[in-house]
């Protein structure tokens, strides 16, 4: 009997043994990443962030002596700060689910002020049934499409023209033969809507004015994937309680809601690829495009203000061929479209005094092993103008500045 004990718990042993070395085996952490720098000069100032880093579109004008543009400066600049590492997890099933997670971040910092930085770029947790998956956490937002978005040099990312941003978020994803039908709510953090300060006068950026609209972001959209094609369509609905008070301390409830739509097309036909995206939106700052929305009327006695979202368009696509020796050209064109009433009291927009907005950018890339080598021409030219108040905030009166930026970057990647 002393033996046959000494059996079974041996065998138990050895099975435990055995289910904690799979279970180990399932569950760990991938690293990647890639090391990169760039080396950027500019023909004049930028509206930008980072020390010119993520360009935007080009400065205004700015009168000096003698007619003199101040912002017509040249600048050199070369940063590392996009060197990035991610963290790829993966665990046991739960909920009959397969699980996986993912943190990635990187050394642009939270603000000039932070350049080198450590900061978060995407931290979730993902369940996955088969057809259908859930992610909560921060990631891309739905609008900026990881199926279909520009693979220029630039870390912009075809910003302005392309939405950008990451959010905390809930996605549900199902999956039905080739269809894919995705569902979010989303909150701010890095990327935040703008509105006035405390006292209703400068404009700021944060996260609250979605936050006291008791709402989140709410997003659906549909994709259809065949033979490497990708064809989707998206709309989305945001709404701001930009203030909290008016006047002598009387509580303000009112909000502005914008609803955006997105189309885009990815068309695989190797050696060629060919994509092409377009937004007609409402109040899109905190996805770094033209729009926000303006006050249109406002009794401070009464305690009462109206608001009218600021919108836009762009569209933007970009031909590719090759693989490890690419060429490519990137095109992005939008414009600002005003409001649906005249501002009257403040407008909390971007790019509010551009007319419209162009963007081409040829590339061409080498990758040999780990090591890609790049370089871009980024030609962008602004119509910079006067807000019209009594014609709903249209920009009328403009000038064209442009920018051209020459920028080569080389990649380490792991």
């Amino acid at each position: 009997m002393r033996y046959l004990l000494l059996t079974l718990a041996a065998l138990t042993l050895v099975a435990s043994t055995a289910r904690a070395q799979s279970e180990q085996k399932s569950a760990g952490i991938s690293f990647s990443g890639f090391v990169k720098t760039d080396l950027f000069y500019d023909t004049r100032e930028t509206v930008s962030l980072r020390e010119g880093h993520f360009l935007l579109y080009p400065a205004a004008e700015r009168a000096g002596e003698n007619d003199a543009d101040l912002n017509a400066a040249a600048s050199l600049n070369m940063l590392s700060i996009q060197t990035r590492l991610k963290g790829d997890i993966t665990g046991p099933d739960a909920f009959n689910a397969k699980t996986s997670g993912c943190i990635e971040g990187e050394f642009f910092g939270t603000s000039d002020g932070d350049i080198n930085g450590f900061r978060l770029r995407h931290a979730f947790v993902k369940l996955d049934w088969g057809n259908s998956a859930l992610l909560v956490g921060q990631t891309w937002h739905p609008m900026f499409v990881t199926e279909v978005f520009p693979g220029v040099v630039s870390f912009n990312t075809g910003a302005p023209f392309q939405p950008f941003s990451r959010n905390p978020q809930v996605r549900f994803i199902q999956t039905l033969g080739g269809l894919r039908l995705i569902g979010v709510a989303a909150t701010q953090r890095d990327f935040q809507s703008m509105g006035p300060d405390a006292t209703g006068g400068s404009a700021i950026s944060s996260s609250a004015f979605l936050r006291h609209a008791v709402l989140p972001n709410l997003h659906m959209q549909a994709q259809y994937h065949a033979d490497g094609h990708v064809f989707g369509a998206g709309v989305d609905y945001k709404q701001l309680m930009p203030r909290l008070a008016i006047g002598e301390g009387r509580v303000s409830e009112e909000t502005v809601a914008g609803t955006s739509l997105i189309g885009y097309v990815k068309i695989d036909a190797s050696p060629f690829t060919f994509k092409a995206e377009g937004v007609l939106g409402q109040n899109l700052a905190d996805l770094l495009q033209f729009g926000g929305y303006a006050v249109t009327s406002l009794d401070p006695d009464a305690g009462t203000v109206a608001y009218s979202t600021m919108d836009s368009y762009s569209v933007w696509g970009e031909v590719i061929y090759g693989k490890d020796l690419e060429a490519a050209i990137f095109a992005g064109y939008s414009e600002n479209l005003g409001a649906d009433e005249n501002p009257c009291c403040g407008v909390y927009a971007r790019g509010s005094s551009i007319a419209n907005l162009l963007r081409v950018s040829p590339r061409i890339q080498y990758t040999a092993g780990k090591v890609r080598v790049a370089a871009e021409l980024e030609y962008t030219a602004a119509a910079y103008g006067t807000l019209n108040s009594l014609n709903k905030g249209l920009v009328e009166d403009t000038e064209t500045v442009a920018n051209t930026r020459v920028l080569v970057a080389m990649f380490y990647f792991f």
